[in-house]
């Protein structure tokens, strides 16, 4: 005889619930959010993102952001 099984979809359900009331939402979205991958390239959003800034130009918007938030 095999034990029965739950379908996944309702496992995910109860652990969330578990997790949820044990830990908290804000602890359970940060446990759920490590086991998760992004999505996109961020190589080549990058690389379009600052095609057309020079090194310079970005040190210097760093600067600015630095002096703005002392």
């Amino acid at each position: 005889m095999s034990p029965k099984t739950k379908p996944l979809s309702r496992v995910a359900e109860e652990a969330i619930r578990l997790l949820t009331r044990e830990f908290g939402v804000a602890d359970t979205a940060r446990f759920i959010r490590q086991f998760t991958t992004g999505t996109g390239d961020y190589a080549e959003e990058r690389r379009e993102r600052f095609a057309e800034t020079s090194p310079d130009e970005i040190l210097e918007e760093i600067e600015e952001r630095r002096g703005r938030n002392s």
